[in-house]
C-alpha cells in the first residue's frame, strides 16, 4: 500500500480513509436531499466525491460529473458557459445516437442561457434516460457531482440562475415525479453566501451541508498497517502523527509517507525506536522536515495554499491577519478565545483550513500550523501590508 500526498484518491485505493462524511454524504443522496461539502483544500472532497461515485455506479445508478474550473474559462458569455454545461451533461450520458444536439440547440433558438438548461435537463435528460435500476427494478435514479464549484466566482457574470436552476430542480419533485430521480451534489472551497448573492435564493437553506472533519485515530488503520512495515512502535508514532497534524488529511498522509521513505533509506527497512522515545522522535522529524524553512520545503504545496489565501485579497488580508492574531493572543494567554460567529472575515479564515471551530471558539487548528503561521509571522506580514498601503497613498497624494 501507498499514501498519497496529493491529488485525488482512486475508488479502490487501500490507503482511503472511511468518514463519518463518506455514509451521510450516501444515505443522504439516496434520500434525494440536495448535499454540499464546502471546505478547505486538500481535506479529502474529491476523494469522497469519486468513492461516492463509484459506490452509486456500482448499484446501477447514473452519476454525470461536471469540472467547473474546466468550464469556467475566462471571457465567457452566459450563453457559451451554459451551452458548455449542457454538452458536458449530453456526453457523459453518450446521447449521441439517440439526439441530434445542434437540433435541439437550434430549437432554443431565442431562449435565456439558463432556461436552455432547464429545458435540457425536462426534454433529454429525465426522457432518454429512462432504463430500469437492475436493483430494484425503479426508473434509474441520476445524480450530477459538481466539483470546484468555487470556480464560478470566477465568471465575469453572475451565477445566481445555475443556482436557482438547482433550486427548481428540487422544487419540481413535488409536482412531478421524473424530477424525484434527479439528485445533486456540490464540492468547493466557498461558502454559500460567497456562491450566492441573492438573498432571497434560498438553495442552501434546503440542503444538507455534509460536514469533513480531520482523521481520527480509531479512522486511520489503513495509513497505520502501512507504518507497521516502516517503524517500531507504530501506533504510538501513529498517534503522535495525529497530535501534530490534528488529523488534517494532506499532512497526515505527508507525514507517514516520510517515514516509509525515511525507513527505505536504512539498512534493513525499518526504523527501530525505543520505547519512549516516539514523540520526541516525531516531533524532531516535523521541525526539520517541514516546520523549519517551510517555503522552501513545501511540496507538493500545501502551508503555500494556506498563505496564498490568507494574502491574496490585500484589503481582506489585514482584517484575516488582525483575526489569526486574536487567536494566537488567546490560546498563548490561554483564555477562553475568539467566539465564532456569522461573519465573513471567520468564513474566510476557516476555509483557509488554518482554523476550526471547536467548542464555540476559534482555534488554531494543529501546532504545525501554530509554528509555522505563529504571532511573528502575522506580525512581519501585518507591516508589510500597512507599509505598501501607506506607500501607495503617498504615491497617489502626488
Amino acid at each position: 500500500m501507498r499514501y498519497q500526498v496529493a491529488g485525488s484518491l482512486r475508488s479502490d485505493d487501500l490507503s482511503y480513509i472511511v468518514r463519518q462524511a463518506d455514509e451521510q454524504l450516501y444515505a443522504s443522496l439516496k434520500a434525494s436531499d440536495f448535499c454540499y461539502v464546502l471546505n478547505s483544500r486538500q481535506m479529502g472532497k474529491s476523494s469522497l466525491l469519486q468513492r461516492t461515485i463509484f459506490r452509486l455506479r456500482s448499484e446501477g445508478y447514473e452519476c454525470l460529473y461536471l469540472d467547473m474550473n474546466r468550464l469556467a474559462a475566462n471571457n465567457l458569455t452566459p450563453e457559451k458557459w451554459y451551452k458548455s454545461v449542457i454538452l458536458s451533461l449530453f456526453h457523459s450520458l453518450n446521447l449521441g445516437q439517440q439526439v441530434n444536439f445542434q437540433n435541439w440547440w437550434d430549437t432554443q433558438a431565442g431562449t435565456c442561457p439558463v432556461k436552455k438548461l432547464y429545458q435540457f435537463v425536462e426534454e433529454v435528460l429525465l426522457i432518454h434516460i429512462q432504463s430500469k435500476s437492475p436493483k430494484d427494478g425503479k426508473a434509474e435514479r441520476i445524480f450530477i457531482f459538481i466539483d470546484e464549484i468555487d470556480s464560478l466566482l470566477s465568471l465575469n457574470f453572475p451565477v445566481n440562475d445555475f443556482f436557482a436552476w438547482i433550486s427548481h430542480c428540487y422544487n419540481q419533485q413535488a409536482d412531478n415525479p421524473n424530477f424525484q430521480r434527479l439528485g445533486f451534489a456540490l464540492f468547493g472551497v466557498a461558502s454559500p453566501s460567497d456562491l450566492i448573492s441573492d438573498k432571497y435564493l434560498t438553495l442552501f437553506n434546503i440542503g444538507i451541508p455534509i460536514e469533513l472533519h480531520d482523521f481520527q485515530l480509531h479512522e486511520v488503520t489503513p495509513l497505520l498497517e502501512r507504518l507497521k512495515e516502516a517503524i517500531s512502535q507504530s501506533e504510538a508514532v501513529m498517534q503522535e502523527i495525529l497530535y501534530w497534524t490534528g488529523g488534517q488529511p494532506f499532512l497526515t498522509q505527508k507525514l507517514s509517507q516520510l517515514i516509509v521513505q525515511i525507513a527505505l533509506e536504512t539498512s534493513n527497512r525499518i526504523i527501530n525506536l525505543p520505547r519512549h522515545t516516539e514523540a520526541l522522535w516525531v516531533e524532531q522529524l516535523v521541525k526539520t522536515h517541514i516546520i523549519q524553512h517551510w517555503e522552501e520545503k513545501d511540496e507538493p504545496e500545501h502551508l503555500h495554499t494556506i498563505r496564498d489565501r490568507l494574502l491574496f485579497n490585500k484589503q481582506r488580508a489585514v482584517q484575516l491577519l488582525s483575526l489569526i492574531e486574536r487567536v494566537l493572543q488567546a490560546e498563548e494567554s490561554q483564555t477562553s478565545g475568539v467566539p465564532t460567529d456569522n461573519s465573513p472575515e471567520q468564513a474566510e479564515l476557516l476555509l483557509s483550513g488554518l482554523v476550526e471551530k471547536r467548542d464555540g471558539y476559534l482555534r488554531i487548528k494543529n501546532p504545525i500550523y501554530r509554528s509555522v503561521f505563529n504571532s511573528e509571522w502575522v506580525s512581519r506580514q501585518l507591516t508589510q501590508l500597512r507599509f505598501t498601503e501607506k506607500f501607495s497613498r503617498s504615491l497617489a497624494s502626488l
